[in-house]
């Protein structure tokens, strides 16, 4: 039988959000593998989060360049959801957000760096190839909207993009291992906006689980561990989650 989301919300003291990109499209951010995805819609676009077709084909990072100037997530704005984790925070119970998205809402919102984990990296930031030298994205994006259809490093000349984690990476070991910490250490587990279908991200559920805790699933569409969940809710993120945090009344 499944528990109240709202009774489970409320009696959790560490709670462990993970979220996945259905946080972000309602801040107009489009996902990859949705049915209105970018890759879906375009799957060469896949190429230029590849790692190897990034480094070794200018074609495909000059693309990489346009997409990134023109992404919509330089005016997007956190939404109720990203406001609901806030003030998660800011009532003490929130241990971490460990999210697959590389836009950085969260911390726009307010959630505190120290709380955010970017599995996959941010887009906020560029870092060099060749050497150690990494700044804010924005200023290579205005070299972009200025001409420079692929801005190499300032420092050494070496190709630049964006500190996420592109396939033919690996995580970073430090990352990984504080979300599996968290999910041990919860007591709530909350997957908000995540299919549940990118492993190892996905197994934090059946950690949590393992370790006693209780489990909500928020999403729109099912996941493989909605059997597995205490809860399961569908619907708008923006509605829903502030809904079960009683911000709505």
């Amino acid at each position: 039988m499944r528990a109240d989301p709202v009774e489970l919300l409320a009696r959790a003291q560490r709670i462990t959000v993970l979220s996945g990109a259905g946080i972000s499209t309602e801040s107009g951010i489009q996902d990859f593998r949705g049915p209105q995805g970018l890759w879906t819609q375009n799957p060469k676009a896949e190429l230029i989060s590849h790692l190897d077709s990034y480094l070794g084909d200018p074609e495909v990072r000059r693309a990489a360049w346009q997409y990134r100037a023109a992404s919509p997530v330089w005016e997007a704005r956190p939404n109720p959801a990203h406001a609901a984790l806030v003030e998660l925070e800011r009532q003490g119970r929130l241990q971490a957000i460990v999210t697959q998205n590389t836009d950085g809402l969260h911390q726009l919102a307010g959630n505190s760096e120290q709380m955010v984990l970017e599995v996959h990296g941010s887009v906020r930031d560029w870092q060099c190839d060749s050497c150690p030298a990494t700044g804010p994205m924005i200023d290579q994006i205005e070299r972009v909207r200025a001409g420079d259809p692929d801005p190499d490093c300032p420092e050494c000349g070496g190709i630049t993009r964006a500190t996420t984690i592109l396939f033919g990476e690996m995580l970073v070991p430090e990352v990984l291992d504080a979300a599996f910490a968290a999910a041990h250490e919860c007591d709530l587990l909350i997957a908000v906006g995540t299919s549940l279908t990118v492993q190892p991200i996905a197994g934090l559920v059946p950690t949590a689980l393992a370790e006693g805790a209780e489990a909500i699933i928020i999403n729109a569409e099912e996941t493989p561990f909605d059997d597995w969940a205490h809860a399961v809710v569908r619907g708008q993120l923006a509605t829903v989650l502030p809904h079960l945090l009683g911000l709505d009344a």
